[in-house]
């Protein structure tokens, strides 16, 4: 493939990325191109591992700053190549990765090549697997490998935010609720019990929990519990012996585990529950310094981040963390995935001044 053209505008090059195919597992392409186009930068040092790139200045500033984007993106359904589209008359880029996130990859490339003297030390980090299991994370790897490189003020996560400042994020947790009964034949139904009626009350509970909004450093954040999956039954004349319903609560970043389970525990007493997957949130961390400094610079509203992100990743390591990147979050992995080109040049625009100022 040709090079990386890094001079390129920043819609240009979301254009370039975004035509090169990285569903997760298959990133190599690309990191090979981003990769290359780091190691021709004098004023960047370059780490590799697998298909995650790190390049990081070193020019002794007092502070350092973590900018980081996932270069994977979820399967492809026909939206690839890009095109261009207009909607009510502004220019859009529409195609699979638009959104999540290579436009936020396009800008921060772009500035890695152009900012060789930044007001703060800066680590770019281009990862891949994010949209996968979270033990293949290229971040997950990279921590247990080189946590070294964590180490920072501040961290800005490209994740789509509408060109929006979204601090911290909502934690995730699933869980199967069980219930059991006893297999007969339907036509003598009465020698049973019905499992899956047996998780009739499950369902009561969750039409009639009402989910909290938390204030957690300035923003609210929304939970939210709900059903996502039903599975039972054995055949068209048994009755079953088990059913079991896969819960997703969606927590506040307030919230420790254990005080999230212990709350969907309660919510379901009585039943059989297992918990098969955690993710703690994050803080906003919209009171550090830096962070303070980033959301006047940009020009940006600071708001709740209401999924999950890798921003969780850098807190837990004690790097506060913002979500910054151009793109509707509601168009992520939609077959009419687009970003607007003003959203693409406004983020690029807001970090350019802030990694630029005196």
């Amino acid at each position: 493939m040709p090079p990386l053209d890094l001079t390129a505008t920043s819609v240009d090059l979301t254009r370039m990325i975004c035509d090169i195919p990285s569903v997760s597992g298959d990133e190599v392409a690309l990191a090979d191109l981003i990769a290359a186009s780091m190691r021709d930068l004098a004023h960047l040092e370059v780490y590799r591992d697998g298909d995650t790139i790190v390049a990081r200045t070193q020019l002794g500033r007092a502070q350092r700053v973590v900018i980081a984007g996932h270069i994977d993106t979820v399967p492809i359904n026909g939206n690839v190549p890009t095109r261009e589209v207009a909607i009510d008359g502004a220019p859009f880029l529409w195609g699979r990765g638009t959104v999540d996130m290579k436009a936020g990859v396009a800008v921060q490339l772009k500035l890695a090549a152009e900012l060789t003297d930044p007001r703060v030390d800066i680590t770019w980090m281009w990862y891949d697997h994010e949209e996968v299991d979270a033990d293949l994370n290229g971040l997950t790897r990279l921590a247990a490998t080189r946590p070294d490189l964590f180490a920072a003020d501040f961290a800005i996560l490209g994740e789509p935010s509408n060109g929006a400042v979204e601090g911290g994020c909502n934690g995730n947790m699933r869980v199967i609720v069980r219930t059991h009964g006893v297999r007969a034949h339907s036509a003598r139904a009465w020698v049973g019990e019905n499992a899956i009626h047996k998780a009739a009350p499950v369902l009561a509970r969750l039409a009639e929990y009402r989910p909290r909004e938390v204030p957690v450093d300035g923003l609210v954040y929304r939970e939210g519990l709900n059903a996502v999956r039903i599975t039972g039954g054995v055949a068209g004349n048994v009755i079953p012996d088990l059913c079991e319903v896969e819960v997703n609560y969606r927590f506040a970043p307030s919230r420790s585990a254990e005080e999230a389970e212990g709350h969907v525990r309660d919510v379901f007493a009585g039943f059989e529950l297992d918990v098969v997957d955690i993710a703690v949130g994050a803080r906003p961390g919209l009171d550090a310094p830096l962070a303070q400094e980033f959301v006047a610079a940009v020009g940006a509203e600071a708001r709740p981040k209401y999924g999950w992100t890798d921003v969780a990743r850098f807190s837990a390591m004690g790097v506060p963390a913002v979500n910054y990147g151009p793109g509707d979050p509601m168009l992520a992995h939609h077959d009419e995935e687009r970003v607007s080109h003003a959203q693409i040049e406004d983020v690029e625009r807001g970090l350019r001044a802030w990694l630029s100022a005196p």
